[in-house]
């Protein structure tokens, strides 16, 4: 009779599991914390190795993925202007638009033409980010490493961060697109002060290096696309669900835009 009532007896984390499920149909990369962290938004208390073992009964672990290739440089030697590192790894600030950096990731793609054959190319993504809450102001995507594409991202962060009642701070490698006269001239005009990492020091642009991590782990690695537009439409949609959507438990498990947004209600 025990075992019977037992069996008989309703699931009582019925209305949990549900909830976890229907978090994870909208967030399919959200790992248990992260899920915690909503729960929490939402209203529950709950204990997070409740909610890690639940997960694993419902079998929604997030799947890993190592990177298969090498991280792409765009370091060409000295080239024009290479600015101080006024940054320093002072990544932290609760000043939204104050600290800005940028940094170039490479994606590939492959094409397939009439006869089958398939032609692996390269996608060049160009992002502007907020260290305030790490939200992703403004971006380029284009077939090959494009100086057009750089400015047209850095104007419109200038034109984003332009409320900042500080003196803003725009960070980057060394790369050739960030020591163009172009790109400092601009900076100079606004009379924004221009930071690069060290030489060979990616730990000098962690935040954007995280940041390129997630997008590859999310939507990239295990996953072929077949097309440029393919990807580059991806892309954009998981810039738009970080920045909105994706909750980090350092912005108090909310989204980027929902952190800056409280900052200024504040």
């Amino acid at each position: 009779m025990y075992w019977q009532k037992r069996f008989d007896r309703e699931n009582p984390d019925k209305v949990l599991e549900e909830t976890i499920l229907a978090i994870r149909a909208s967030n399919k990369d959200y790992g248990y914390r992260r899920v915690v962290g909503e729960l929490n938004n939402q209203g529950y208390k709950v204990n997070k190795k409740k909610v890690q073992r639940i997960m694993q009964k419902l079998g929604l672990q997030v799947t890993s993925y190592t990177r298969k290739s090498r991280k792409y440089s765009s370091y060409k030697g000295k080239v024009g202007t290479v600015a101080p590192n006024r940054i320093r790894r002072r990544f932290n600030t609760h000043i939204p638009h104050q600290k800005i950096t940028t940094d170039t990731t490479e994606l590939k793609y492959y094409e397939v033409d009439a006869k089958g054959h398939m032609t692996m190319r390269k996608l060049y993504l160009d992002p502007f980010m907020d260290m305030c809450n790490g939200e992703i102001l403004s971006f380029g995507i284009d077939k090959h490493p494009s100086a057009k594409n750089v400015m047209d991202a850095l104007e419109q962060a200038i034109e984003i961060t332009s409320d900042c009642p500080y003196r803003r701070t725009f960070h980057s490698d060394q790369g050739w697109a960030y020591q163009m006269k172009a790109y400092s001239n601009r900076l100079k005009q606004e009379r924004i002060f221009q930071s690069m990492s060290r030489k060979g020091n990616c730990l000098d642009n962690s935040v954007m290096e995280n940041f390129f991590g997630l997008l590859k782990q999310e939507i990239y690695y295990g996953v072929v696309y077949y097309s440029y537009e393919e990807l580059k439409s991806e892309i954009e949609r998981y810039i738009k669900y970080y920045n909105e959507q994706r909750i980090k438990e350092k912005l108090g498990w909310m989204s980027p835009v929902q952190y800056r947004l409280h900052l200024l209600a504040a």
